[in-house]
């Protein structure tokens, strides 16, 4: 995990062990920390994966995928409208940002390979229309961007958010993958769904009862 941009974005370096071939998720911005990143592991990126298209995940997608000569999977086309403002969203942030058009749009069943692992991806909206959660199974490791934080969940009050869309993807989406998932948020510390369902007072399973 690599936090970026002054919104202490988590951009996520991931690599397959076995290959040491590896996806960068979300560089909002920090290329050059990011940059250091995949010197200091040794890997190499032949990727970069995207959870949805707000600027302090997605601004330096496409400046690291030139930079690096690699594609970009994702998100879901429902987030082109967010992708194309990238640059005006960055100067209103404060943040680099450059429009791109990936070499993938995904969709819920869609499939995502670093070397050898292959990572399922979920169509989950609410934050952003076209927000997608990637899941490694054999892992239990799911990275969720900003669908759901440790206490907390995605901001509804976005254009084109849609808060019971956000609930409704968490429930359908995110807990079925077993409360001994951990996950990756968009910012802050790491949890488990577990944890979420007993505590998060957003979408525990005595708030979603009440």
């Amino acid at each position: 995990m690599i936090p970026v941009t002054p919104l202490q974005q988590n951009c996520s370096l991931v690599w397959c062990t076995a290959t040491m071939k590896a996806a960068v998720v979300d560089p909002g911005g920090g290329l050059p920390r990011i940059k250091d990143a995949i010197a200091k592991t040794g890997v190499t990126v032949e990727k970069i994966i995207l959870t949805h298209g707000h600027i302090d995940h997605a601004g330096a997608a496409g400046i690291l995928a030139e930079d690096l000569g690699v594609p970009i999977e994702g998100p879901h086309e429902e987030d082109r409208w967010l992708i194309a403002t990238l640059a005006e969203d960055g100067a209103r942030y404060g943040i680099e940002g450059r429009p791109f058009e990936p070499s993938r749009w995904l969709v819920q069943g869609d499939t995502v390979t670093i070397g050898d692992l292959t990572l399922d991806v979920h169509h989950c909206p609410g934050h952003t229309p076209g927000h997608v959660v990637f899941h490694h199974p054999a892992s239990r490791l799911a990275i969720v961007g900003d669908v759901l934080f440790a206490g907390s969940i995605g901001r509804t009050d976005f254009p084109r958010s849609d808060h019971q869309a956000l609930i409704d993807s968490i429930r359908t989406r995110l807990w079925p993958m077993g409360s001994d998932t951990m996950f990756i948020p968009g910012h802050g510390p790491m949890s488990t769904f577990g944890r979420e369902r007993a505590s998060n007072p957003f979408v525990s399973d005595r708030a979603l009862a009440a």
